[in-house]
């Protein structure tokens, strides 16, 4: 089939790869121009310079509402649109222009994790897996009946990097198998159940501050989920920021008031931590290694000297 790609970052660069690594002819590859997002900054393989390489054309848009863009993709001739970490919405004059519509792949189990962020979210909210879905886009929001689907597992201790690693590695095999069932005429659709639909906003640094009132095994997964390339989990300290690189859940339960710095457990200091601390049935976030915004990373028994005091969300 000849292919027209919408993509962005390492998951449209993962997704324009496996295309290219296919039988399929790639005729057109629509991305983004770069971003100074936080997020944006991230898994940035770009999409424009693997299109490059192989002679592909490349268009960058910000968004997809030109008559050229649409001029391009019907020069093009494409047998399917496949889209991949697209930001924006397409229209309908965009995913329904070819004869098998649009292929969009995005790294949630839908109709769970709709949106942004899928990834970070899942880990904030303790499932038990996660992955990716390859579904026929329509005018909802990754709302489309569903082709194929893979998982995988979310260990204790996994962070955001990992599971990234982890489901990216998905794209190319998802991407190869799906466009070999639709061009072979065996796919199978099944739609989505709307009831269990749910949508999530892009991050930005205010979901990356730490609210004391999160039981610390909310807090604890926060912290993997804002692990290092990402921005952390940050506090403050006597009006300085801290950012919190590894943290646990104590051992031992703690009472008193949300953010107070009350004892050394092991090798971490422990935050009292929950809205209901204070009656005592509570464990605390146990913080074991943190970075200052010098940029220099500290144990957390070496950084806090004394205990006392409390840990706020802003200065």
């Amino acid at each position: 089939m000849r292919v027209a790609m919408f993509g962005y970052q390492t998951w449209g660069h993962r997704t324009l790869q496996a295309l290219l690594d296919s039988d399929h002819e790639v005729v057109l590859v629509v991305t983004h121009p770069k971003s100074d997002h936080a997020y944006e900054k991230i898994w940035d393989d770009s999409v424009a310079e693997l299109a490059d390489k192989h002679g592909v054309p490349v268009l960058l848009r910000n968004r997809p509402d030109d008559g050229d863009l649409l001029a391009a993709i019907r020069d093009a001739a494409p047998d399917i649109i496949v889209a991949n970490n697209w930001r924006t919405w397409l229209p309908p004059e965009v995913f329904d222009l070819p004869p098998h519509g649009t292929l969009n792949v995005h790294d949630s189990l839908l109709p769970a994790y709709a949106g942004f962020s899928p990834l970070i979210w899942a880990l904030i909210n303790g499932e038990a897996e996660v992955g990716v879905t390859a579904h026929r886009m329509n005018a909802e929001l990754d709302a489309g009946d569903i082709l194929l689907q893979r998982a995988v597992p979310v260990g204790p201790a996994d962070t955001a990097t990992d599971l990234f690693h982890r489901t990216v590695d998905l794209i190319g095999p998802i991407v190869r198998d799906g466009l070999d069932l639709i061009a072979s005429g065996r796919a199978e659709w099944i739609p989505q159940n709307r009831a269990d639909a749910s949508f999530f906003h892009k991050r930005s640094l205010e979901d990356s501050r730490i609210d004391w009132t999160w039981p610390a095994e909310d807090l604890e997964r926060l912290v993997r989920a804002q692990s290092d390339p990402y921005p952390n989990a940050f506090t403050y300290h006597h009006g300085e920021r801290i950012r919190i690189v590894s943290a646990a859940v104590s051992e031992a339960r703690y009472g008193g008031t949300p953010g107070r710095v009350f004892i050394r457990e092991d090798d971490g200091v422990v935050i009292v931590a929950g809205a209901d601390a204070r009656n005592g049935r509570r464990r605390g976030l146990a913080i074991r290694r943190l970075r200052t915004d010098d940029g220099t990373e500290h144990a957390a028994a070496d950084y806090f000297t004394a205990m006392g005091g409390y840990l706020t969300a802003r200065p």
